[in-house]
């Protein structure tokens, strides 16, 4: 699927070939003009008043008209702002995203919801806006499972319909990689945080990765940047998660390049292994924990673990171990002579 800026003649029109897709693409859509009351007739929809309604559209500063196509079938077209006209409002908005009747239930909606976030993202955005009909209650449903929240009702600015207002924070991925050191009692060393988004919470040793870097390269450096301890290896892959934070602007600096203050959708590969009972040290130490942001850490017992008295990442840790040592065992019994 191809997204790109609609393209006018050097009169400032609509080529006759594309007015014609888009005046088929909005037809095929009756059952939603009937309830938006944009055409005096959803069920005559003409050129005429396809190319009114794009252009009353483009006339707003900041307006942007991108159509989506698969095969060089046009399947979708989507209307953008990037400034809302309430200087109070920070966001960019999501004016209409509509899909091909003939074409819905493949996907391209999602597809196109998110090449319009990427391309806000891209732009330095932290977040979106749309709203929806209050008599559109698929539209909710869809924008809901992607992700969007209702943040306020109010009327529309042009026709004062009803509608509720979706927000959506645009996330940056972020691949990270932490290790789960396991002492012979089965203990394991945790760091506590105070995020601003999600809260206390203790985490395993690990961060985000630097560019280039393997999530088995960057669990070993940030072990080694966080405890000291240069004489562990990443064992097997524990598991895998994902999860949504912030990074805090107490950072001095980001891994992975990411800037620090943003809201990210972090991707960790957890490792484990064996290590002695010993405390984090070793010189600066105390700076790279200020500029991580951990408060203190300690080791955690397996029965403490499996309490969680505080959030601990990746949830259900205990859980996880206690399955990969039960594996371990049976993988490697134990061989008496």
């Amino acid at each position: 699927m191809i997204l790109e800026p609609l393209a006018l003649t050097a009169d400032h029109d609509l080529p006759a070939p594309l007015l014609t897709e888009l005046t088929a693409l909005h037809a095929s859509n009756r059952a939603f003009h009937a309830l938006s009351g944009d055409f005096p007739d959803p069920d005559d929809i003409r050129g005429e008043q396809v190319a009114a309604a794009l252009a009353d559209e483009l006339v707003q500063p900041d307006a942007e008209v991108l159509l989506a196509r698969s095969e060089g079938r046009l399947v979708a077209v989507v209307i953008t702002l990037a400034h809302h006209p309430d200087p109070a409002d920070p966001d960019p908005w999501i004016g209409l995203l509509m899909v091909d009747a003939t074409e819905q239930g493949k996907g391209y909606g999602r597809r196109v919801a998110t090449a319009v976030e990427e391309r806000f993202r891209a732009a330095g955005r932290r977040a979106v806006r749309l709203a929806v009909l209050d008599n559109n209650p698929g539209a909710l449903a869809f924008w809901t499972a992607l992700g969007y929240e209702v943040v306020d009702h109010r009327p529309d600015h042009a026709l004062g319909r009803p509608c509720a207002v979706l927000r959506k924070v645009l996330r940056t991925p972020r691949q990270a990689a932490r290790v789960a050191v396991v002492d012979p009692d089965g203990a394991v060393l945790l760091f506590r945080y105070d995020n601003v988004e999600v809260g206390v919470h203790w985490a395993l040793p690990g961060g985000g990765l630097e560019p280039g870097e393997t999530p088995r390269e960057g669990a070993l450096r940030e072990l080694a940047e966080e405890t000291g301890w240069t004489d562990l290896l990443p064992g097997p892959l524990l598991c895998t998660w994902e999860h949504d934070f912030t990074l805090p602007h107490s950072r001095l600096r980001s891994s992975g390049g990411t800037p620090i203050g943003v809201p990210v959708h972090q991707h960790e590969h957890v490792y484990v292994t064996h290590g002695p009972h010993r405390e984090p040290s070793g010189p600066g130490l105390a700076a790279a924990h200020a500029a991580d942001g951990i408060l203190t850490w300690r080791w955690w017992s397996r029965r403490e673990l499996a309490e969680e008295p505080e959030p601990v990442w990746p949830p259900g840790l205990a859980r996880t171990l206690d399955t990969w040592e039960a594996e371990s065992a049976v993988d490697r019994p134990d061989r008496e002579v």
